[in-house]
């Protein structure tokens, strides 16, 4: 084994760059191929997965401390996943690794999932895409989910760079036809073996029944009513089969402009207002058409608008709303922050990450959905207004707005069955295109844009403020955003449900008598196993039944909302970062003179939501009413798990959030001990045999993102850039600048 690099010390003097150090000499890996060969780790197939390209003698960079050290293996290309077998795996595999995927390895990239591809030519980093002339010492993937891949091929042979590359290129990059898609192989070959969960509930809304039970349960059926006027996609291929309107609405108006300009039921509150979605009606230039047009709008506005009894209030996202270009945009700068390459890269941006923080705005656009969501609250509780929520297709901020609604006013969408049946009702059947948003075909890179992904960021807002409000917990929503790219499943790849139901059925390429079965992502059991699977649900969810019990006996103290405050970071309590006490002075210093820039001045907030708002908060928290979050700036933070997990430098061992809920855990299960001694009843057995003590036992040598990040071999302290510091001059100076040091682990 090689010995490691020399790393800069303190004092003035400029820290030199990471080293690659090798684990094998690069004239040993020749004369040890025979050798080697026999460790390799056996490359593990999918049904229908098959093996395109590979290259043997790959070094893949592993990050650690302030060195880059590579670990030997080979690098395989299939038509599912990009993989790299290291003869290294069977040590990962001891054990520690209790969040295991069974469909994506830590070394697997799906081809759906790669973002970027870069190669390293004389140390210079350039974009890799289409036919190359050249081909790169040094491979470099960035990936959806925020990985980064580092590959020297430098002691590849030459044929098998070219084969490797070029066929990573070609099989992420090259625009593709929808039945090239995996999900079609993969259906196919384990059509027979494809077993559903039977404690998988979720409602699928693809039947009329299920619209039904729907209406029912939140009393809509009074005004509204399910239709199967679609059925067989005869009217319109962007709506679903099945869907409500007002039951004044002949269903020969919704025949007239392929369902455009109906107005389509999304929920009923308690107190009868109602949450309504419209596409708008096509632009026209013909005067007749749009007197036409003019007059049947008209006709439906008076269907749905009949003061004082009935008050619509129309809210037009395409013209009064965030564009889908903004935040594009926005979340191109933000996830840039975290595709971090090296140790240096990491110290390098952590001077100024609050002003690029800042400047990506997508903090920002969360806030604004937030408070919209709020604002469209404020009028079905306290004003008894329906809302229209009006967009040219309604399958954008439509999807996004409304299902917000629901998370905050309906508990039922709080629990894990209603959550996942909601995505299903709102996004998936309500014709979100999350093969063209996610970019799955590689055809258009203008019609990416991440609602889905902002939509569970503002979940995660609502889930880190008011944790015992909901079933699931953060890494839920962090294993569904990564399941945007697992194509074995149909759920987030397909643009409409007609585009699916046609396209299940082609008997003609796959010589098959009955449709395919396709897997939604709710059979969790696909990906993990049951143990995994207790840390998707959170163990300190407040159920109703107790939560009633507790207010029949006048035991609902105003405490309660405190509940949250150990996973929810308080406005008076300690920053803690990575230094913690060795620079705890510093980062109060900086937030002094900066803070004020991220707090968005009230007077913005109109009259009524400002009363609402502030009324709300004012009260203890019933987790089982209406839930609204903080939207203050400060109070918006970074999804940390998600976007910080695959960062070394961005963890605390022994700390953090999973630290605090082993605690908590330790103490429930005390509480449990004496209550059962006490009645000898096992009434709390439920809630607390989730079994997160046992996966969080010795949280001390866990990573405060775990399960990502799991078990460090390493030193997790981080070693201050001296020379970047000293050059900033004394404290006083540096609170002065504008691009000052902020704790990523509190923003």
């Amino acid at each position: 084994m090689l010995g490691k690099g020399v790393v800069g010390g303190g004092g003035g003097t400029k820290a030199p760059k990471p080293s690659f150090v090798s684990y094998v000499r690069p004239e040993e890996i020749h004369t040890n191929e025979k050798e080697v060969t026999e460790k390799e780790v056996t490359l593990h197939l999918l049904p229908g997965e098959q093996l395109l390209c590979e290259a043997s003698t790959v070094l893949k960079y592993v990050q650690e401390d302030s060195c880059q050290r590579g670990v030997y293996g080979r690098l395989v290309c299939t038509d599912f996943k990009i993989a790299f077998l290291g003869d290294d795996e069977s040590a990962l595999d001891n054990g520690e690794t209790q969040f295991k995927n069974k469909v994506i390895g830590e070394n697997d990239i799906t081809l759906h999932c790669v973002d970027q591809i870069y190669g390293v030519f004389d140390e210079k980093k350039k974009s890799l895409f289409g036919q190359l002339k050249k081909y790169p010492e040094k491979l470099i993937i960035h990936c959806k989910d925020l990985r980064v891949f580092h590959f020297c091929l430098r002691y590849t042979k030459e044929e098998e760079v070219k084969r490797i590359v070029s066929g990573i290129i070609h099989h992420t990059q090259a625009p593709k036809l929808l039945k090239r898609l995996f999900l079609f192989s993969y259906a196919t070959a384990a059509q027979n073996n494809t077993a559903t969960d039977p404690k998988n509930h979720t409602v699928m809304f693809d039947t009329l029944k299920d619209w039904c039970w729907e209406l029912e349960r939140t009393k809509g059926n009074v005004k509204y009513k399910a239709v199967s006027v679609n059925e067989g996609y005869r009217i319109s291929e962007r709506l679903p089969a099945y869907f409500v309107v007002p039951i004044p609405l002949p269903e020969e108006d919704v025949q007239r402009f392929q369902g455009h300009g109906i107005p389509i039921w999304c929920w009923s509150c308690h107190n009868g207002s109602t949450l309504l979605k419209m596409s708008a009606l096509p632009k026209e230039q013909d005067d007749g058409v749009l007197q036409i047009q003019k007059s049947f709008s008209d006709g439906i506005y008076k269907i749905i608008h009949r003061p004082p009894y009935e008050i619509v209030k129309t809210e037009d996202l395409s013209n009064n709303f965030i564009s889908l270009q903004e935040i594009q945009t926005a979340y191109s700068k933000f996830k840039q922050l975290f595709l971090i390459d090296n140790s240096t890269e990491f110290w390098d941006t952590d001077i100024k990450w609050f002003s690029l923080l800042e400047n990506s705005s997508w903090l920002d656009i969360i806030r604004r959905c937030l408070k919209k969501a709020i604002e469209i609250i404020e009028c079905l509780e306290a004003q008894n207004m329906n809302i229209l929520l009006l967009e040219e297709n309604a399958s954008d901020l439509c999807c996004l707005l409304s299902s917000l609604v629901q998370v905050m006013m309906d508990p039922h969408c709080r629990t894990k069955t209603g959550f996942q049946s909601l995505i299903q009702k709102e996004w998936v059947m309500g014709g979100h295109c999350f093969l063209d948003r996610c970019n799955h075909l590689r055809q258009s890179d203008k019609e990416e844009v991440p609602v889905f992904l902002l939509f569970l960021d503002c979940v995660w807002q609502l889930v880190h403020q008011h944790s015992p409000a909901f079933e699931f917990t953060e890494t839920y929503l962090t294993v569904l955003s990564d399941s945007l790219y697992i194509p074995i499943f149909s759920t987030f790849f397909f643009n409409s449900p007609h585009q699916k139901d046609t396209n299940m059925g082609w008997e003609s390429l796959y010589a098959q008598s009955k449709p395919l079965n396709l897997l939604t992502v709710w059979d969790w059991s696909v990906q993990f196993e049951p143990k995994a699977q207790t840390l998707l649900k959170n163990p300190l969810y407040v159920e109703k039944s107790k939560l009633d019990k507790g207010q029949r006996k006048g035991m609902r103290f105003k405490h309660q909302r405190q509940l949250s405050l150990p996973l929810t970071q308080s406005k008076s309590s300690p920053k803690r970062g990575f230094f913690r006490e060795e620079t705890d002075h510093l980062i109060k210093n900086l937030l002094g003179k900066r803070i004020s820039k991220l707090i968005n001045s009230s007077d913005e907030l109109q009259d009524n939501f400002r009363e609402f708002y502030d009324s709300w908060h004012s009260k203890p928290t019933d987790y089982h009413g209406l839930l609204l979050p903080h939207i203050e700036g400060p109070e918006i933070k970074v999804w940390a798990q998600r976007y910080l997990r695959w960062i070394p430098e961005a963890q605390i061992l022994g700390g953090g959030r999973v630290a605090t809920m082993s605690k908590l855990l330790e103490m429930m299960e005390e509480v449990q001990s004496l209550q059962e001694k006490i009645d000898e009843r096992h009434h709390s057995q439920e809630v607390l045999q989730a079994e997160a003590p046992c996966l969080l036992r010795n949280s001390a040598r866990l990573s405060s993102l775990f399960p990502f990040a799991l078990l460090q071999r390493h030193s997790s302290k981080p070693v201050l850039p001296t020379s970047g510091w000293k050059a900033l001059g004394d404290e006083e100076d540096l609170a002065k600048r504008e691009d000052e040091f902020v704790d990523l682990g509190d923003v």
